[in-house]
């Protein structure tokens, strides 16, 4: 079997407040093989927004390893995981996180043109008409809708082709329906570039669509680790009709 591209070892988080220490995240072990979907599930404040921080090398944890295709994320410097990042991962912020001063295309653009890609503008520009925003190149976020600053926001993410997508509440600052449609063209450009994605969401409906599920309480790993793909897609359902939905099987 090939090496997964996410591996995590006893993966600890604390912090200090007023109150003395902190746990965030209680020895999280678990692993992801390349192009599969993994949702990380759990309530606000359960953790699992830090545990996306860390895979991502943008947070460091108290105890605990993270390997990302093989390298150690906390066995080298900030720069070097910068340049991991650059070249391995894609990222979708429930907040867009586009730059207000660049335009569609220039936000698209940017990941190229940090990697030195001479083709930089017929990419972006290729990508974004492939999220229905071939008429919108020019055009600001300011201007934009929340459902087209998500798409430039995919467009960005997925122009450089990562082997790994990181998408935190991709949808929680849209409408029910954009909200839907954006998760459409996200599953839709995973499957096309094949790459591994790991979604953060307290939406079970959305969870259901992925191959595993994590489930995070209170900053552990639920057991069994990876939930019920049944359970969840029930859930979902219960949701959709608006039954009372039953909690995950934990």
């Amino acid at each position: 079997m090939p090496e997964p591209i996410i591996v995590v070892e006893h993966l600890t988080k604390r912090v200090q407040d007023s109150t003395g220490t902190l746990t965030i995240l209680h020895d999280i072990d678990f692993t992801l093989q390349a192009q599969r979907s993994v949702a990380i599930v759990g309530a606000s404040g359960s953790g699992k927004s830090t545990l996306l921080a860390i895979i991502a090398g943008l947070d460091t944890p108290s105890e605990g390893t993270v390997r990302l295709a093989g390298i150690d994320l906390f066995a080298i410097d900030e720069d070097a995981r910068a340049a991991v990042r650059s070249a391995r991962l894609g990222f979708v912020f429930q907040s867009f996180q586009l730059l207000g001063n660049l335009n569609a295309l220039e936000n698209v653009m940017l990941p190229l043109e940090l990697q030195g890609r001479s083709d930089a503008r017929a990419q972006a520009t290729e990508m974004l008409r492939h999220v229905g925003l071939g008429e919108r190149l020019r055009h600001y976020p300011r201007v934009l809708s929340g459902g087209e600053q998500q798409r430039v926001a995919l467009a960005r993410a997925f122009v450089v082709r990562p082997a790994l997508l990181l998408a935190d509440e991709p949808t929680g600052s849209l409408d029910f329906a954009t909200g839907e449609t954006v998760m459409e063209l996200m599953f839709e450009l995973n499957r096309e570039t094949g790459t591994t994605l790991v979604l953060v969401t307290h939406d079970p409906a959305i969870a259901a669509r992925c191959d595993e599920q994590l489930h995070i309480e209170a900053g552990r790993i639920a057991a069994p680790a990876l939930a019920s793909l049944a359970a969840l897609r029930a859930e979902a359902s219960a949701v959709g009709s608006g039954a009372s939905p039953a909690r995950i099987s934990s």
